[in-house]
């Protein structure tokens, strides 16, 4: 297939080169590099990292554990290793397992891995993929078992969900449409699978009976309605808004909107790496779908008085930041009100927000894991109340435990449930280390963050002088996690509630450096 004619008919945009760490195409022909450049984007787009990478693996190497209905399977190595990864294989053997859901010695794979979206993918756009693979770095990682019981690991028993559920066929450009929705629709159905997370009902792949795109849970996180609706869906933001939403994980507006959770990793590791004309076309082919009402918003209990469940506990926990009227702080608190995002038909993402807290992200202050601190019944009156206040409406909690089942899932270095993370930046890692702030930060009492802080900035600013404001709070916020951790002073307090403090005060002391420490009181020395 001419894959230059290909993309003409599916209305492709530019494709940009990512520079991956690791990845060498010097000495390859010009025709080699240009297609594993080209297979670079179309991986990013599919997100192919995300899955096959390990807590703190090699990229692409695999062993990442997906939770699933049957049980846990542990994702292939995808690098050209030939003993445990992709070096025995070629072009053909990929697009087989691409296309119709079958490796290599010819058995079935599970629908873990999204063979019901890419079996749209074209076989050229498949070769530049694989030829991407091929490119870079071979890791021996051989692959974990499975933990998946009887009668799921038997594969053959595959037959009949397949048989039922999928169809194998590349995508077929609608001669009705656009050029722009076309590609929308070979990225939206194809590559970017997205109906995994947003199809209503998982265990049917990619049939007429998924609910496409109609919102859903995923591993614990709720994945909202992203047909056109205008309540529960993006019927409500303008074009830009949701280009800005996939490109950013914040929508700007009257209806705004913050990622969590997978999405969130989904926007950091491909969609912000899309080029804008590929965004717009799944914007536009988005807007094309049936909208589909997740709920009746007339069937909604109602929040809107003084003394609603759920109040006192966001006056007492939540109402500092957020505001009692919902609206936050312009640019640094997101509102409540009116957001898309909390309105969603299941809680799901707004328990694991409140229980985890969240790290900076697009200009927004981090957000302490407040929930680590609140019975399973203030968490649920909470988030129903935030769901359904200042005209917010949506579905009430009416599952039992299903906060005590978030609460068990979630694991983040902000409610002290997960170890301290590494810094993912190389630069502000070393600046961190540079300014001498393992030393400062350890043993620190919560009193004098402010003067600490001040010391600290300006030499971590200094050295990255066009670092990213979210990175510093994140990376200082790290590093004050290995510092004090295990540090007894915190145990009255709460350790989520001082590594929460902290990150608050350090986004607060980056975009307010006029507070100095002066003002604070005597200034140790770092």
């Amino acid at each position: 297939m001419d894959y230059r004619r290909t993309a003409l008919r599916l209305g492709t945009g530019l494709v940009v080169g990512l520079a991956a760490p690791g990845v060498s195409i010097h000495g390859a022909s010009a025709q080699d590099a240009e297609l594993i450049k080209r297979g670079e984007y179309l991986a990013t787009a599919g997100d192919c990292v995300a899955c096959h990478t390990a807590p703190d693996g090699k990229p692409f190497a695999g062993n990442y554990v997906l939770n699933t209905p049957i049980g846990k399977i542990r994702t292939p190595n995808l690098t050209p290793d030939p003993e445990t990864g992709l070096g025995r294989w070629n072009a053909d053997d990929f697009y087989r397992a691409f296309h119709e859901g079958i490796t290599k010695d010819g058995s079935y794979l599970y629908p873990a891995f999204p063979f019901a979206w890419y079996t749209k993918v074209t076989r050229a756009d498949s070769d530049a993929i694989f030829a991407y693979l091929k490119s870079l770095p071979a890791v021996h990682e051989p692959r974990k078992p499975s933990e998946i019981p009887f009668p799921f690991n038997i594969r053959t028993a595959l037959i009949t969900w397949r048989t039922a559920f999928f169809t194998a066929g590349e995508f077929q450009p609608d001669p009705q449409a656009s050029a722009e929705v076309n590609r929308g629709g070979y990225l939206v159905e194809g590559l970017g699978h997205c109906g995994m997370c947003h199809n209503a009902n998982k265990i049917v792949g990619n049939s007429g009976l998924a609910g496409k795109l109609g919102g859903g849970v995923i591993d614990g996180w709720y994945a909202p309605n992203i047909t056109p609706d205008d309540h529960t869906g993006i019927g409500g933001w303008s074009d830009d808004q949701v280009v800005t939403y996939l490109k950013t994980g914040a929508a700007p507006g009257n209806q705004p909107g913050v990622a969590a959770g997978p999405m969130r990793q989904t926007i950091q590791e491909s969609l912000s790496k899309m080029t804008d004309a590929d965004l717009k076309a799944m914007v536009a082919y988005l807007r094309t779908q049936k909208a589909k009402e997740s709920y009746k918003v007339k069937d909604i209990q109602a929040f809107n008085q003084a003394d609603a469940p759920g109040a006192a506990t966001y006056l007492s926990y939540c109402s500092s930041c957020h505001k009692p009227n919902g609206k936050g702080v312009e640019g640094a608190i997101p509102a409540l009100a009116g957001n898309t995002s909390v309105q969603a038909q299941g809680p799901e993402t707004v328990i694991r927000v409140i229980l985890g807290g969240l790290s900076a992200q697009n200009g927004y202050a981090p957000m302490p894991a407040i929930g680590a601190g609140m019975t399973d019944q203030e968490v649920a009156d909470v988030t129903d109340y935030v769901r359904n206040a200042w005209g917010n409406a949506a579905p009430v909690i009416s599952e039992r435990g299903v906060v005590a089942t978030a609460r068990k899932a979630t694991e983040t270095m902000l409610a002290g449930t997960a170890p301290c993370a590494e810094i993912a930046q190389p630069e502000i890692a070393k600046a961190v280390a540079e300014s001498g702030a393992a030393q400062s930060l350890a043993g620190l009492d919560p009193e004098n963050f402010i003067p600490i802080l001040n010391a600290l900035l300006p030499k971590i600013k200094a050295a990255v002088p066009d670092a990213k404001g979210d990175d510093i709070v994140n990376g200082l916020t790290t590093a004050f996690c290995k510092a004090g951790r295990n540090d007894t002073r915190y145990d009255k307090a709460g350790w989520h509630a001082v590594i929460g403090s902290f990150a608050s005060v350090t986004y607060a002391q980056l975009k307010n450096p006029e507070l100095k420490a002066s003002t604070m009181g005597s200034t140790p020395t770092p």
